[in-house]
């Protein structure tokens, strides 16, 4: 006995088809360029893949990620990640960006303008670009040393003795400005009869800033510092024209160190898997800060 499928049953099939149709190009396009790459970069970690000198790759499980962590140059690469996120992102981005918030909300609109350009000019430019401004700040004959030199004070080869608290520097002067804007929108949310009501009851501004604003800015606090250690992580261009990792690799990030082994020594398996290691680093500071945006005030 055939039972036909009536028309009150194929209407809700119908209306979902409806609503997949508009996103499934989205959708095969996310796959193609998103997924699919993701996917095969995970295979190749898993590989002895070279550029130059091997005929075909073979699976070799788990080598590369005990090559990687019997390495030396990579758990310096990993801890020296770890000080320049937490030198530029976590303390000078996130600091320095609600520092200038909280300052732009008493100054004048002229002085509002003029801080907010010359941050946002930063934020901007091309990263290779202010890489080279800053390395031409901090060489050995650059402005810095000029400046020093002017004032009678000892000065350096800063590339050379202090590199990855230079190349943390660059990264905050060109990356503040997110951090701004970020913790300039959170402010403006806060309703002044708030902070109003706590000034009249005597509240000094580092109370208020302690008991009121962070509280009350926790949110946009987690996002922003999220999104700059993210953003941090993956920083290649600037550090590169700056150092190149160097001198040795006392500047030599994570992602100088996946650069240099896969294309420089053409060991594009072992490359990969320090890759996807970094990945899992983001990951693991993402849920983080997501853990930390699901608790409560």
């Amino acid at each position: 006995m055939v039972v036909k499928e009536s028309g009150h049953s194929r209407a809700p099939r119908l209306r979902g088809l409806s609503r997949a149709l508009p996103v499934t190009p989205a959708l095969v396009i996310l796959v193609l360029f998103l997924a699919g790459p993701i996917a095969y970069c995970v295979y190749l970690a898993f590989t002895d893949l070279q550029l130059t000198g091997q005929a075909e790759s073979s699976f070799t499980g788990f080598d590369n990620f005990r090559t990687a962590f019997e390495d030396d140059a990579f758990l310096n690469a990993v801890w020296l990640t770890l000080v320049f996120t937490f030198l530029s992102s976590i303390v000078g981005q996130n600091t320095l960006g609600l520092a200038l918030a909280a300052l732009m909300q008493r100054a004048s609109k002229p002085i509002r303008t003029l801080t907010g350009g010359i941050v946002v000019t930063a934020w901007v430019l091309p990263e290779v670009v202010a890489g080279f401004l800053l390395y031409a700040f901090f060489r050995r004959e650059g402005t810095l040393n000029a400046i020093l030199d002017w004032l009678h004070l000892p000065s350096q080869n800063w590339l050379f003795t202090l590199p990855i608290l230079a190349v943390s520097f660059a990264n905050v002067w060109r990356g503040t400005a997110f951090s701004m804007l970020v913790y300039s929108a959170a402010l403006n949310e806060i309703p002044k009869e708030i902070t109003e009501a706590a000034e009249v009851d005597g509240a000094g501004g580092w109370r208020r800033m302690w008991h009121i604003t962070l509280p009350m800015i926790r949110r946009s606090i987690g996002t922003n510092l999220m999104l700059n250690t993210l953003q941090t992580l993956s920083v290649f261009g600037l550090i590169w024209v700056m150092t190149r990792g160097g001198p040795g690799n006392r500047s030599q990030t994570l992602p100088l160190f996946m650069y240099e082994q896969a294309f420089q020594k053409s060991m594009i398996g072992y490359g990969t898997a320090v890759a996807l290691l970094l990945l899992v680093v983001g990951s693991l500071f993402s849920l983080v800060y997501l853990r930390l945006l699901r608790t409560e005030v």
